[in-house]
């Protein structure tokens, strides 16, 4: 697995898959890359650049910890587009690693070609999702038959009683078919490194107001892309964060989760390939 030098030493790594254009892909958790495969079959069309993030799979955990934050690792990305030589890249990210996509935007506008946030998260921006939100949501897959208790634990940690185990019930939700693939893919998605997870968000890692001012007049173009059925993104604050950005493309894959390369992998990948084509 190829390594470079984050700005404070710390070796990263990053996975390589496919042909073509350079993709730098960004994942959710913090976790590691390993969870975006290929992204349902992206790899066929991009040269797909998957960094792990500090602390994850194969890159190192840092001396300072304080630098998991979100904001802290724009620079990693930044020192990643500078390892490949390119004047400017294509960017991807997922979930919570999208946050640190929108604050690279913010920070580094003329170094982006295209970007790229799949299942946004509203932290960077500070867009509340209403605990509402997430019922109503919830409540299209009353036919499945997972759904009695995985929404009780909904209901729990909308209301702040949750306990770990909710979390874990409220899986099925994440997915667009609770299936042995989904099963498989959700566990293999889950951060290992609970420290990278309760400092990522530490502090002021977020500015909402600044992000927001700052993308006002980010030049490229961005497509936001969640799930039909994403409790974490759902579509109406996923349509809010677009708003944000002047030259922004929003698609709802119908029928996908918190994971829409896995849900279709099909429909995914020609939507993504369109948009960076």
């Amino acid at each position: 697995m190829p390594t470079f030098s984050a700005p404070d030493g710390t070796r990263l790594a990053y996975r390589v898959t496919g042909e073509g254009t350079p993709l730098v892909c960004f994942p959710g958790g913090p976790t590691d890359a390993g969870y975006l495969g290929d992204l349902g079959g992206l790899s066929a069309h991009h040269r797909l650049i998957l960094l792990d993030p500090r602390g994850t799979g194969g890159s190192a955990v840092p001396e300072d910890t304080s630098s998991y934050r979100s904001d802290r690792q724009v620079e990693d990305i930044e020192a990643l587009r500078t390892h490949l030589g390119l004047p400017a890249m294509d960017l991807l990210a997922h979930s919570a690693g999208t946050n640190t996509a929108i604050q690279y935007a913010a920070r580094h506008p003329d170094r982006l070609r295209r970007l790229a946030l799949i299942g946004p998260s509203t932290r960077a921006v500070g867009i509340p999702v209403p605990g509402g939100t997430r019922r109503d949501l919830a409540r299209l897959r009353a036919h499945e038959p997972w759904f009695a208790a995985a929404f009780g634990a909904l209901e729990a940690l909308t209301e702040g009683t949750g306990t770990d185990a909710d979390a874990a019930a409220v899986a099925p939700f994440f997915h667009g078919r609770w299936d042995a693939a989904a099963r498989r893919h959700h566990e293999a998605s889950r951060p290992a490194n609970q420290e990278a997870v309760a400092l990522f968000g530490a502090g002021d890692a977020f500015t909402p107001h600044a992000t927001r001012a700052a993308l006002a007049a980010f030049p490229s173009p961005a497509l936001l892309l969640t799930g039909e059925y994403d409790l974490n993104s759902p579509p109406q604050p996923t349509a809010e964060i677009a708003a944000l950005f002047p030259r922004a493309t929003l698609a709802v894959q119908a029928g996908a989760g918190h994971h829409p390369w896995i849900d279709d992998p099909a429909r995914f990948t020609a939507e993504v390939a369109a948009f960076l084509a």
